[in-house]
């Protein structure tokens, strides 16, 4: 188990090959819209992850 976690640790060298590669990959100018769609993707996540709960318990709306 502790060699599976050493291989999934990140220190500043992998991150900084991580981020070269993505930026060699989509360029500088996409990597925006690319966080601006993930940002709206994980919005749209969290609303309906909370209006699911709402139909499963419609008490939650009175708890806040």
């Amino acid at each position: 188990m502790n060699s599976l976690m050493t291989f999934l640790a990140f220190g500043p060298m992998q991150i900084a090959l991580v981020v070269i590669v993505v930026l060699l990959l989509f360029g500088g100018k996409k990597i925006p819209e690319l966080m601006r769609g993930l940002g709206s993707g994980i919005k749209e996540f969290k609303d309906a992850s909370k209006e699911d709960n709402k139909d499963v318990d419609p008490k939650i709306e009175d708890k806040k």
